[in-house]
């Protein structure tokens, strides 16, 4: 049988070298990335790479045809140190996403809230290998620490939504929102860790933050750079990123919009001292 070539991501996530003060940033396209560390730890947060969501979408009459293939293929999350979820909802925790990960032998660590905990469990995951998550819990990856947020869910569904604050040792510091609503708690519970990158979801037809609500948060925030996501990828739950930008530039900040390519890797460092999270 002809084995499948390596991706071209997945060549450059195991070449590339990430400085010490730095973290590597790679977007897989809608809310997924990778990220990897001075140590060559390698950690994916939600990866959706297929395109299960189309007929999904259909079903309630929407068009969530993929518009960007998947620049890694399911199988090659399996060489990741871990990976963590949001949520529940397909486009996070996919199985056509998760199978070919289990048949390739993945076994690393998956970090998940409740209901996402259940769904991946459902997919055919053994129990020890979830790490179930909540607000304020906090997990070490290598020199990754990753400490679990509050978000604000869509409905009823799932009410376990989380968002992540990552740093990377020595390195910058940031907070992925997740599917959320907006609500002061947002910044409230980040403030404190003054993060560098916000990467922020900005589709409010799915209740959502929208790019003023983005920009909004940012302002209390006061990252270096906001990168937008979770807006790209279905025809019905998309938007231009550049409204992110706009907003920025209302709230006086647009200098700190950061849009990433799919399946390209970006070095962000800092080195400014903050202290450790709890």
């Amino acid at each position: 049988m002809k084995t499948k070539s390596a991706s071209p991501l997945s060549l450059a996530l195991g070449r590339r070298r990430v400085p010490q003060g730095s973290v590597g940033i790679a977007w897989l396209g809608q809310a997924g990335f990778v990220l990897k560390s001075p140590q060559g730890a390698r950690i994916a947060l939600d990866p959706y790479l297929s395109n299960s969501c189309k007929a999904l979408g259909e079903q309630a009459g929407f068009d969530m045809d993929r518009q960007v293939p998947p620049p890694l293929r399911p199988a090659e999350l399996a060489r990741l140190d871990a990976i963590a979820f949001t949520h529940s909802h397909q486009d996070h925790v996919d199985p056509e996403t998760i199978r070919p990960y289990l048949q390739a032998g993945g076994k690393s660590p998956l970090i998940a809230p409740h209901e996402a905990a259940v769904r991946l469990q459902a997919l055919g995951v053994r129990p020890e290998q979830i790490t179930r998550t909540w607000p304020n819990q906090v997990h070490r990856i290598a020199d990754f620490t990753i400490k679990t947020t509050l978000a604000i869910p869509l409905g009823p569904d799932d009410l376990n939504h989380v968002g992540y604050l990552i740093e990377v040792k020595g390195g910058p510091r940031l907070y992925f929102t997740g599917d959320t609503d907006y609500n002061e708690i947002l910044a409230l519970q980040a403030a404190p860790f003054k993060p560098d990158i916000l990467v922020t979801v900005i589709n409010p037809a799915f209740r959502n933050l929208s790019p003023a609500d983005a920009a909004r948060l940012a302002k209390l925030l006061g990252p270096t750079w906001v990168i937008p996501c979770h807006h790209d990828l279905f025809p019905d739950n998309c938007l231009p990123d550049r409204l992110l930008r706009t907003n920025l530039a209302l709230q006086g900040i647009g200098k700190t919009f950061c849009p990433l390519r799919h399946g390209e890797i970006r070095l962000f460092g800092d080195k400014k001292r903050k202290p450790a999270l709890a």
